[in-house]
């Protein structure tokens, strides 16, 4: 009689704590009373920690904002949303333990993405792995969308188109010239990581398809601190286009040396500029510079949580005192693509979510959002801004441009 009552007990716990735990189905996000737990692994220390702070900032509005617009709904029910936190300290492998911790041992069932393709590249396995959908803004590899990853959505323009732009707007300006685009040569300087050798090969891609040939085609070394044997081949080679990729410390890098040993190059094209801050950093020193982003205030997007691009841009910059990179944008942008396709689900099933994500059309302050089979957003272009009188201004693709490009950029 004694051990019918208790196993009646320990049933009665087990229920009570279940539906404590989540009034959802089984596998389904983390819920604590009125608030969806989402989980994310974040470079706040190590190199990446300029654009992990950017990562986590526009998380914390996305989430802010939403809270405050009324939160998620679901099933008729509204909850409020909060993000559970680790950092990875820029380490691939730290980033995947964390996630599998975030997953086995915290119970978070809905991630949101890291920064940087490699750290992305380390995390993907194992969402996969165990069937947890993962929407992220920060891993622009093209190489994390051939793998057949089911559970993997990025919101940004996979990487190879980031400089490939400023191909075409070099053939452009020899065309206006009275050159064969042919004639244009190419420099390209790359960290070697999975983003950078990316746009590496968008840049070979679109040199090619110009006939374009490229004079220097060199691997930045790896801790990012000296350029000059590079720019030493570019001031002997003069190539028309000087393409550089290596995040926020390889551009404050080219900046820098670009002008201690006044290399004169045509056009100066890199990523990264506003995570390094390099109007900040260099002022006059940075002008002219073109700079390759995901998302400009002066687009004409706009959604229900944020207005407009401007609106996002001025709402950022009042909360966290700075002007919003891409980064931060497209980090808001993905908590944003989450809950579009929770309320659409009406579920916090995972699979259920995953199928709704798959079939995102959304159209947000950053963009519009729509993923290929491999996961990726198919629906934005990549655009160009340059450094002008100290502001960036877009100048490519034309459709987007506010200003004519500056070229060739004056010499020292």
């Amino acid at each position: 009689m004694l051990k019918t009552k208790l196993k009646q007990l320990t049933f009665l716990i087990a229920c009570a704590a279940l539906f404590n735990f989540s009034s959802v189905d089984s596998a389904s996000a983390k819920v604590e009373g009125d608030t969806i737990i989402f989980g994310a692994a974040v470079s706040f220390t190590g190199k990446y920690s300029t654009n992990g702070k950017h990562t986590k900032n526009g998380y914390d509005l996305a989430v802010e904002r939403i809270n405050a617009k009324g939160g998620v709904t679901v099933a008729g029910k509204n909850y409020k949303l909060a993000v559970q936190y680790y950092d990875d300290e820029s380490t691939p492998a730290r980033a995947a333990a964390l996630v599998e911790r975030l997953i086995q041992q915290d119970g978070i069932k809905f991630l949101l993405g890291p920064y940087g393709s490699g750290l992305t590249k380390a995390i993907a396995p194992v969402t996969e792995k165990y069937g947890i959908p993962m929407v992220e803004g920060n891993g622009a590899s093209r190489s994390l969308f051939n793998k057949g990853y089911k559970y993997l959505f990025a919101v940004l323009s996979t990487s190879e188109q980031y400089l490939a732009e400023s191909i075409s707007l070099a053939a452009e300006q020899a065309k206006k010239a009275g050159r064969d685009p042919s004639t244009v040569t190419v420099a390209i300087a790359v960290e070697n990581d999975p983003f950078s050798q990316d746009i590496r090969a968008g840049v070979m891609d679109d040199a090619k398809k110009f006939g374009m040939k490229v004079v220097i085609d060199d691997k930045l070394p790896k801790e990012l601190s000296d350029m000059t044997a590079t720019l030493t081949k570019v001031k002997a080679l003069k190539p028309d286009v000087l393409v550089v990729s290596g995040h926020s410390k390889g551009a404050s890098l080219v900046i820098r040396q670009v002008n201690e040993m006044k290399v004169n190059v045509p056009m100066l094209a890199i990523t990264h500029c506003e995570a390094a801050d390099v109007i900040g950093k260099f002022g006059a020193g940075a002008e002219n510079t073109l700079c390759a982003t995901q998302w400009t205030e002066t687009m004409s997007y706009h959604d229900d949580y944020f207005g407009t691009a401007m609106d996002y841009f001025n709402d950022f910059k009042a909360k966290y005192e700075y002007d919003p990179p891409y980064q931060a944008a497209e980090s808001t942008a993905s908590v944003q693509v989450y809950v579009d396709a929770i309320q659409r689900a009406g579920s916090f099933d995972t699979d259920k979510i995953r199928d709704a994500l798959a079939a995102t059309d959304l159209a947000t302050f950053y963009g519009q959002i729509k993923f290929s089979e491999a996961g990726n957003n198919i629906a934005k272009p990549m655009v160009l801004r340059q450094v002008q009188n100290g502001k960036y201004v877009a100048v490519a693709p034309t459709k987007f441009a506010t200003v004519p490009v500056v070229y060739p950029r004056p010499n020292f």
